[in-house]
């Protein structure tokens, strides 16, 4: 579903992203983990065209990402994002947020919109917020809007970039519990995320990134199981992401 080649990217002289290659197969979860500054969300952000990469080649279902002829609006309609602070609307409402670009992007009727905005909406646990306004919601609930707001374009995969960093602790497993539904219903995911819980609960393949490459990437049993067997980097980050 998505294949990340031999992707370089720099900002100025500073390489950021260095050979990245990996693959997400369809239905797959892949937990991207790594120290602050390791070009975690740069590289997610390269899936969906949000970054530019300068070398390398990224395909979302078969469709070339760097491809300058790319309708970068139709691509981001089928890789779903997810980010760290919400980027909801302030100045539109739940349902409102779900359905604009249902309309704008997706030319749905209003009527279809609705309907599917008010389902996800059902999914996700908001309904009954949805003639509410962001700021009336706390941390976790405007995160599960956020999700529902990216299913609503019925991506062929979901992009989210440390979804629950910004929240209070007691909101983040609100969160988790439906990514973890999104997992079990076969969505393909690549997250990026220190919630190591949810990795071991859900993930299929675990990445782990330092100073803009790919270090590891192999099956979760592998990388929580074998710690021995891991580079040394990531031997001290499981140290100490592990021993509490």
């Amino acid at each position: 579903m998505i294949e990340i080649s031999q992707v370089n990217k720099w900002y100025g002289a500073f390489q950021v992203l260095t050979d990245c290659t990996t693959t997400v197969r369809k239905g797959e979860v892949v937990v991207v983990c790594g120290p602050s500054g390791s070009g975690k969300s740069t590289l997610i952000k390269c899936v969906n065209a949000l970054e530019p990469f300068q070398q390398g080649r990224i395909t979302v279902d078969g469709v070339s990402v760097g491809d300058p002829k790319i309708n970068l609006n139709t691509l981001r309609s089928r890789v779903g994002m997810v980010f760290q602070h919400f980027e909801l609307f302030p100045h539109l409402t739940i349902e409102e947020n779900l359905s604009i670009a249902q309309l704008k992007v997706l030319k749905r009727s209003a009527a279809e919109a609705h309907t599917t905005s008010m389902a996800l909406l059902e999914r996700v646990g908001m309904r009954a917020h949805s003639h509410k306004f962001p700021n009336q919601l706390s941390g976790g609930q405007q995160q599960r809007v956020a999700i529902a707001r990216a299913l609503a374009m019925n991506p062929v995969a979901m992009l989210f970039d440390e979804p629950t960093s910004a929240l209070d602790p007691e909101m983040v497993n609100e969160v988790l519990d439906v990514m973890v539904q999104l997992a079990r219903e076969g969505m393909t995911m690549m997250c990026v995320t220190h919630e190591m819980g949810f990795a071991r609960k859900v993930a299929n393949r675990v990445i782990f990134m330092d100073r803009g490459a790919i270090v590891e990437d192999c099956a979760k049993e592998e990388f929580f199981g074998n710690p021995s067997a891991r580079s040394e980097r990531a031997q001290q980050f499981l140290s100490k992401i592990l021993q509490h």
